[in-house]
């Protein structure tokens, strides 16, 4: 079968022509084109004053802790307070037995009434001798006689006077009372039990717990190096009672009511390297208890020339490490690595890579890349930007 080939008319072919070249101007006016820039929120860096923080384990302990014991024997009689309650210094607790002490008491007295009894007739003896004496009827031996009885009568009426005083005492003490103010725990003797004043057990454990302390340890050598920070300038070390000291819960709330740094230990655990610090805390509330686990946030210095970025500033390369974008005289975007120190709220705070002045991007990284020029828009400071600037002037 043979095929015949149809010759291209001009016409069509010219049409071709026009049409293919047409397809090329656009497609090197697409290429040559600039893609519209990306806008993007920006902050100018300030540096201001941060403070150096550190958040260590620690444990809440009572300020005073007091064991309830008895300081007579005898058998008790009745429990008056109510476990876990709150007790007050000198509230009757327990009672003792009382009737052996009243006599006892009433013994005192009997005694100290048959010595002065004694002592006013000694009295009356020295008298009559030195009236004697006078008159050269008694001797001197009958004068030096009666002086001694009246003195040996002045002792036992002193003697009979203290006996009576500690029988007074120990019958007070058939009421055992709360030595301090605070919470009591869990009665550990019950009526009827035979309790002795040379006993080694408690009768009940007292603790006060407001305020209450927080014990915290820290290594020795974060401690020296925060030490050998101030005394290089690098740090400023804030003035005695000054340090902010907070507590952290595990589910991050932090206590509302800030604490006093109280001391820190003079020597280092040798088992563990750690120094053992120790802060007050008011416990109005009664929300503290002793054993309790915390975190303390405590502020151990200041960076004067401290510089802070918004957390969503930040990006990550794929090897992890952060990055802001800068933005230079030309418009143009840099990827900067940084070095990133604390959180503060929404922001962290930089320990390289950033200098004071520099342009970073906030909003918009995502649409950034490096080398790219950008339209750059000034960010309104957020309300923690402008509480700073406020307390910067």
């Amino acid at each position: 079968m043979r095929t015949t080939l149809r010759p291209i008319r001009p016409r069509a072919y010219l049409l071709a022509c026009l049409l293919l070249a047409s397809m090329v101007d656009v497609a090197r006016a697409q290429e040559n084109s600039e893609a519209p820039m990306p806008t993007v929120g920006v902050i100018k860096l300030t540096a201001h004053e941060i403070p150096v923080r550190s958040e260590l384990p620690g444990r809440i302990a009572a300020t005073r802790l007091s064991e309830v014991r008895a300081r007579v024997s005898g058998i008790l009689q009745e429990r008056v307070f109510e476990q876990g309650s709150l007790v007050k210094q000198g509230d009757v607790l327990y009672r003792i037995d009382p009737r052996l002490f009243r006599v006892r008491v009433q013994s005192a007295e009997a005694s100290l009434q048959r010595a002065k009894a004694t002592q006013a007739n000694a009295r009356q003896q020295l008298e009559r001798q030195r009236a004697l004496r006078q008159r050269n009827v008694a001797t001197a031996v009958d004068f030096d006689t009666a002086s001694v009885n009246l003195a040996q009568a002045d002792a036992d009426v002193a003697l009979a006077e203290a006996a009576l005083e500690e029988a007074t005492i120990n019958l007070e003490y058939t009421e055992v009372r709360a030595p301090i103010t605070g919470i009591i725990g869990a009665a550990l003797v019950t009526e009827g039990s035979l309790v002795t004043a040379d006993g080694t057990s408690n009768l009940a454990l007292i603790q006060q717990i407001n305020p209450v302390y927080a014990d915290f340890t820290q290594s020795a050598q974060d401690l020296m190096a925060l030490k050998r920070a101030v005394a290089e300038g690098k740090l400023e070390s804030p003035g005695s009672g000054q340090a902010r000291v907070e507590l952290v819960f595990d589910g991050g709330d932090v206590y509302p009511s800030p604490g006093k740094l109280l001391f820190s230990n003079a020597g280092v655990d040798p088992n563990t390297g750690q120094v053992t610090l120790r802060a007050e805390f008011p416990n109005a509330g009664g929300n503290l208890l002793p054993g309790m686990y915390v975190r303390v946030r405590i502020e151990q210095a200041i960076r004067k020339d401290g510089i802070t970025i918004p957390q969503r500033a930040v990006i990550r390369t794929a090897e992890g490490k952060p990055q802001v974008f800068v933005i230079g005289a030309d418009d143009k975007a840099e990827a900067r690595d940084v070095v990133l120190g604390q959180v503060f709220d929404a922001e962290w705070s930089v320990d390289s890579g950033l200098n004071n002045g520099e342009t970073v991007v906030v909003d918009g990284v995502h649409k950034v890349q490096p080398g790219s020029k950008v339209v750059a828009e000034p960010l309104v400071a957020t309300q923690n930007e402008q509480a700073r600037r406020q307390a910067a002037n």
